[in-house]
């Protein structure tokens, strides 16, 4: 046989390099870790990528990918015929000094068992780690719905948000009962006839944790997430904000799946003056129209969020658009003390809790948040100038406390008891 030699992968070797990797594969070999058209990606992108020629074939190629201080070999493949020829450890040899030069210091491998390039690693000085097990999570996002995604400014959130919602225990059991399982189960739900809900309404005094419950209603239903800022809505078209309206939804109608989140819904859905004439009576009826449309696909979820539920225009709360009007209201006690769990860190261990849920009436959840970051920067500060070693304690906390405002005044609770009243739909 001819000598081989070693070169930079070029993007003209595409369909050899292709081929190779098909004929690398056996018959009953696993799936490989990572697609070609990923490895093919990585290596057009400027990634570690090296070829094995003889002539002007291709008899060989790896590839690597950098990722700060640690580099993956994602692809080892070799032509059938020039196995056992030492191509693939001379392959992975080139890879390594490539790695090192862009600041690798560990070098792994996923390869199926038996795969081909095993034995080049095991004769490379790599090891096989004993009592690992790869997982795996594939998106199911076509390419064109993660253009329009991208274009929207939405993103697929990291699973686990729904999870590490610290208290709200109330609103979290009507949100999981009544909107989550019926999308989430919805195979049971069309059995004993529940119909999944397309559209909810959360309320309540600003800094409830409204936002926070959508994306975590994204993260548990695993669906795309899409926020729309009604203050900003006008800077996307030259039509003004009801031509940018009209063409948001008419691109979230190219979405699969989604969930979608206008906050300060009140924005674009306040009461209409009944004069044609208002900029605000046109943009309300825009939004009216779009939300049919939207609820004609399953896998699609609209929630809107206010503070200030009355100020609704009355056709947008009608039952038909909206399934649910869900309030979200201050934490209790129990939630309180679930919240500041979640955000003491290390002081958990040394505070009297319970007197921080009893100073924190009427504290929502993100008073609460920025209350324990101020505790814990004061105990910082004291620490940088006396290097006394106390750490933030009760007194820390109850002080930040009493210099933080509350964002639940008894004038807004007691208007939010009388709109639970008036507007509650569960």
């Amino acid at each position: 046989m001819s000598a081989w030699r070693l070169r930079d992968f070029h993007d003209d070797d595409l369909d050899q390099a292709i081929e190779i990797w098909d004929q690398s594969r056996q018959s009953d070999e696993p799936l490989p870790v990572f697609p070609v058209s990923e490895v093919m990606s990585a290596a057009r992108a400027g990634q570690p990528a090296v070829v094995a020629v003889v002539g002007d074939e291709l008899v060989g190629m790896a590839v690597a990918q950098a990722q700060g201080e640690r580099g993956w070999v994602i692809l080892v493949a070799l032509a059938a015929r020039w196995r056992s020829h030492g191509i693939g450890s001379s392959l992975l040899a080139e890879l390594e000094r490539r790695l090192r030069a862009l600041g690798v210091h560990r070098i792994s491998a996923l390869l199926p068992d038996r795969a081909t390039g095993t034995k080049a690693l095991e004769n490379s000085g790599f090891h096989p780690r004993e009592g690992l097990v790869y997982y795996e999570k594939v998106e199911h996002l076509a390419a064109d719905d993660a253009g329009v995604l991208a274009a929207l400014g939405g993103r697929v959130l990291p699973p686990g948000l729904w999870q590490s919602m610290a208290g709200m225990e109330r609103e979290k059991s009507v949100i999981e009962r009544q909107i989550v399982l019926p999308l989430s189960e919805r195979d049971l739900a069309d059995r004993y006839g529940v119909q999944p809900p397309k559209a909810v309404i959360l309320f309540g005094p600003p800094g409830t944790g409204k936002t926070s419950f959508a994306k975590a209603v994204a993260s548990r239903l695993g669906w795309p997430f899409v926020e729309i800022f009604p203050s900003r809505l006008a800077d996307l078209s030259d039509g003004g904000l009801m031509s940018a309206l009209r063409e948001v939804f008419a691109d979230l109608a190219e979405l699969e799946s989604v969930v979608v989140f206008i906050d300060e819904v009140e924005e674009v859905a306040g009461v209409r003056s009944g004069i044609a004439a208002d900029p605000g009576h046109g943009v309300t009826n825009e939004l009216l129209k779009s939300i049919p449309g939207f609820r004609e696909r399953d896998e699609r979820l609209l929630v809107c969020a206010t503070n200030s539920v009355r100020s609704l225009d009355p056709a947008f709360l009608r039952p038909g658009r909206f399934d649910y009007v869900i309030p979200i209201g201050p934490p209790d006690p129990a939630a309180r003390r679930a919240i500041w769990s979640r955000y003491l860190g290390p002081a958990l261990a040394v505070v009297d809790l319970s007197r921080l849920v009893a100073a924190s009436d009427m504290f929502t959840p993100a008073d609460i948040e920025f209350a324990a970051r101020k505790g814990a920067q004061a105990a910082f500060e004291r620490e940088v100038v006396e290097r006394c070693g106390r750490p933030a304690g009760t007194d820390d906390y109850l002080a930040a406390i009493g210099s933080t405002r509350p964002s639940v005044t008894d004038a807004l609770l007691a208007e939010f008891t009388e709109d639970i009243e008036r507007y509650t739909r569960i």
